[in-house]
């Protein structure tokens, strides 16, 4: 079989320890020496690693998608000029023709050597970096959601149904009502007389949805669900809209593209 990548290695990816192992060149024609050698998964000991390899003439290296471990080891090797491939677990184990006496490191590295990885698509920097910030806005946004719900369901338990008078629970009138009940607030025509704005006009009504059994049960429920837990998402969120407006339109509008199925995105 043909050789595709003369000096390669392939890495074996763990929480705390990398294995790898390197192909190169042998003395004669068609001869290959094989290298093998273990690393910890401190950065220091990572920049080592791809010290080590570069130092080697390593031009490609392979390895699996193992959780996020294999980050730091990707970040270290495109550091120090190796290209690097990375390919799922899946794929791997579909290739034919396993050694089962060899160490993962020397199978991916054999493989490799032979170009039989497909590598997995890794996004540029700035890309990566906009991809991670609007996952996490998504999950923020769905803590919140159910936070949200969390807080409804306590209160129909009690027979409260501000939600059913206020558009939202989130209201600034419906906030104050909850926080007032949360304080040992029971009085319905105290607790709908908080109500702001146009939320005035329905005291009569929020005053019948006041009118319940909430409990220092209750409250405690709500206060497991803390306003501030709330808050926090909320700042978080805003903290967000503001990086977003720091990544280029271009590539904002990359990752948008990208997350579409079957648009050729450039």
């Amino acid at each position: 079989m043909d050789i595709v990548h003369p000096r390669v290695a392939g890495i074996d990816v763990h929480k705390k320890v990398i294995w790898v192992a390197v192909r190169l060149p042998g003395e004669g024609p068609g001869e290959r020496t094989v290298a093998v050698k273990s690393f910890k998964s401190f950065w220091r000991s990572l920049q080592k690693m791809a010290a080590w390899l570069a130092g080697l003439g390593v031009t490609d290296a392979a390895m699996e998608s193992t959780g996020v471990y294999w980050w730091p080891v990707y970040h270290a090797l495109a550091g120090a000029g190796i290209e690097v491939c990375v390919c799922s677990a899946a794929h791997m184990r579909n290739v034919p023709g396993r050694k089962t006496d060899l160490k993962d490191c020397q199978w991916i590295a054999e493989l490799h050597e032979h170009g039989l990885l497909r590598p997995s698509f890794i996004p540029a920097a700035e890309v990566a970096a906009l991809r991670q910030r609007t996952r996490y806005r998504k999950r923020l946004i769905e803590a919140r959601t159910a936070e949200g719900q969390r807080l409804a369901k306590v209160l129909e338990d009690a027979g409260i149904k501000i939600d059913s008078v206020a558009s939202s629970l989130n209201t600034a009138s419906a906030r104050d009502m909850i926080e007032a009940l949360i304080a040992g607030e029971r009085d319905p025509g105290v607790l709908a007389r908080l109500a702001r704005g146009v939320m005035r006009k329905k005291i009569p009504e929020l005053e019948m949805a006041c009118d319940g059994r909430f409990t220092a049960s209750h409250a405690q429920m709500r206060q497991l669900g803390s306003p501030s837990f709330v808050t926090g998402i909320g700042r978080g969120l805003a903290v967000l809209r503001v990086i977003f407006g720091q990544f280029s339109g271009a590539v904002y509008a990359y990752v948008r593209c990208a997350g579409k199925p079957g648009r050729r995105c450039s």
